[in-house]
This record gives C-alpha cells, sequence and structure tokens, in this order.
C-alpha cells in the first residue's frame, strides 16, 4: 500500500507539559485510521497538529513526502488534509445546500472581487460549486433535508452536513474529529456507512478520532492508541483489543470500554 500520510516523531508542549510526545505512525492511502485513548491522551491536540491549526515543538508531518506541518491552516487543506470539528462548524442561517456551496470556496478560480462584481470566473464558480454540492448532497443522502436551515437539524444530520463541508474542500484525507459523538445506535452505524462509503466510492482517506468503541473496532483498518501523550500501540482491531498496555490504560476493562 502507498504511505500517503507520515506523522514522523511529532511533539507538542505547552510550557511544562508535554501534550503530544515524539509520536510516529504512517497512513496508507485508502485506509480508516482511528486513533484513540482515553481521556486526555493527547488526540484533540494531535489533530490539530496534523491539519497545523498548531505548530508542532519538534517533529513533522508529511503528506506525499512533503511537509505540511507548521503551514497556515488554509494552505494544508488547499494541500488535502482537510479537518471536521467536534462542534460542527456551520453557518446556521443557510440551508443545508447553501452550506456546502460556500464551503467550495477553498477551492475557487474567483478572486474575491470577483465573486462582488459578478466577474465570468465568478458565474462559473458557482455554477461548478451548485452543481458539486447537489453531488454531495445525493451521495450522502441528504435530498430531503437540502432546503432545511442548519439551525434546525439534529444532530445525525449535522455531522453528516459536517462530512459533505468537507467533501466540498475535495479533501484527500478527511479528519474526522468524533464523528459519532451524541448519536444512538441507529444513527452511528449510518454514519460508519457513510465514511466507509467516502473511502470505498470516492478514495478519501480517512483519519478519525472517536470515543465509541464499538463503532472504532468495525470500522477502522488500523486503531492508534495515545495515553499521556505517547503512542502505546498500534495495529489492527483484534490486536488493540488483545493488548494488555491498552487494557491498562483503559482502567483494566475488556468490556466494552474497548469494544469487547
Amino acid at each position: 500500500m502507498t504511505t500517503l500520510l507520515q506523522i514522523k516523531n511529532v511533539t507538542k508542549r505547552f510550557g511544562g507539559l508535554t501534550a503530544v510526545n515524539d509520536v510516529s505512525f504512517s497512513v496508507n492511502a485508502g485506509e480508516i485510521l482511528s486513533v484513540i485513548g482515553p481521556n486526555g491522551a493527547g488526540k484533540s491536540t494531535l489533530f490539530k497538529l496534523i491539519s497545523s491549526f498548531l505548530s508542532t515543538s519538534s517533529g513533522e508531518v508529511l503528506l506525499d513526502g512533503q511537509r505540511i506541518s507548521n503551514l497556515a491552516p488554509h494552505v494544508v487543506a488547499r494541500r488535502g488534509v482537510v479537518r471536521t470539528f467536534q462542534e460542527t462548524t456551520i453557518f446556521r442561517a443557510m440551508t443545508v445546500r447553501e452550506n456546502i456551496i460556500v464551503s467550495h470556496h477553498l477551492r475557487s478560480n474567483a478572486s474575491l472581487w470577483g465573486f462582488f462584481w459578478g466577474s465570468r470566473a465568478a458565474r462559473a464558480d458557482e455554477a461548478d460549486f451548485g452543481a458539486s454540492a447537489d453531488a454531495i448532497i445525493e451521495f450522502l443522502g441528504l435530498e430531503s433535508i437540502r432546503d432545511e436551515m442548519a439551525a434546525t437539524l439534529p444532530q445525525g444530520h449535522l455531522r453528516a452536513l459536517g462530512m459533505a463541508i468537507g467533501l466540498a474542500t475535495d479533501p484527500k484525507v478527511l479528519l474526522l474529529d468524533e464523528p459519532f459523538a451524541g448519536m444512538n445506535h441507529d444513527e452511528t452505524m449510518h454514519m460508519v456507512d457513510l465514511v466507509r462509503r467516502l473511502r470505498d466510492e470516492r478514495g478519501v482517506t480517512v483519519l478519525l478520532v472517536e470515543h465509541d468503541m464499538p463503532a472504532v473496532m468495525k470500522i477502522s483498518d488500523r486503531i492508534v492508541v495515545l495515553n499521556f501523550g505517547e503512542k502505546i500501540a498500534e495495529g489492527s482491531p483484534q490486536d488493540i483489543q488483545n493488548n494488555e498496555k491498552v487494557i491498562e490504560a483503559y482502567l483494566g476493562s475488556e468490556d466494552a470500554a474497548i469494544g469487547m
């Protein structure tokens, strides 16, 4: 398999606190890889380092062999590493379709002034973005809510909208931050299916942070486990379920806490 994303000896310090300590792993093209660990393990900080919302203290992140760490976040997003957020960042006063259209502007050809004055390039972008938004809506099965205001959406649809916003940027790697949080079982299984389809039908490589261990075990090709900012395990879901260090990190539990 082809290595797409490399995290090499990445460390992040906040004063005297080391939140992420010398973490290394690779993500293969077309893979679904999950990062798990107890609360405070450094998972969200690691995501911010990969997407360059935080600068590394040492180490580097490479995409296709090129360093992307410590660049501006919008530059990293343009290169193909796009992050969704736990807070589901949306424009609540816009419809689902309008949110997705706006999210395309990272890849616009027209300038800001072009959109203001309605230039030919801006009109072409708007037509392209509208068609792409409709295709994303169809792909994710959001036709029934395309004209609904985002502020009125339940949690499951908000998460799907967050995924649609990420897709609008045409990512190589999509970083999903707790995509199953706050969902019931049926909503979670639907989202698991959507994430798989992102990989299988759109060719998007997926890296996710999640606390729902049954969902993680079901969806992941590989899992990386953090504890107190350090990587303590890496392997298949079965490997992780049987790893003594992981069991100990989850307070000795061998049941649903780690998907068993």
